[in-house]
């Protein structure tokens, strides 16, 4: 299960840090102009990337609990800090975060 945690976190992340970075037309439609908000956003998504790939290269099961734990925080937060359950990433978020809580409890 920590596989399928890590692979879901890398195959979304690439795409979307790639569009970030490259101010694509879709992120500036569901983001919004880049701004020190979303460069902040996009640091958290670059880091979380490279955790994931490291913890696939290097498995450790506490770092991993503590990077999915982190995760599920966040993404269960985004409807309250969005205020909306309509926005992409709002719904993205609430399925990723279903996926490692799955994975946290099979974990422990």
């Amino acid at each position: 299960m920590l596989t399928i945690s890590l692979l879901l976190n890398i195959l979304v992340l690439i795409p979307i840090c790639f569009l970030m970075l490259t101010n694509n037309v879709r992120m500036v439609k569901t983001l919004g102009e880049f701004n020190p908000a979303r460069g902040i956003l996009l640091a958290m998504y670059a880091t979380i990337l490279f955790g994931s790939i490291y913890l696939l290269i290097f498995p450790d099961i506490k770092f991993a609990i503590a990077l999915l734990l982190v995760q599920i925080v966040y993404k269960l937060l985004t409807p309250f800090t969005v205020k909306t359950l309509k926005h992409p990433f709002v719904i993205s978020n609430l399925f990723i975060a279903i996926v490692h809580i799955v994975t946290v409890k099979s974990l422990s």
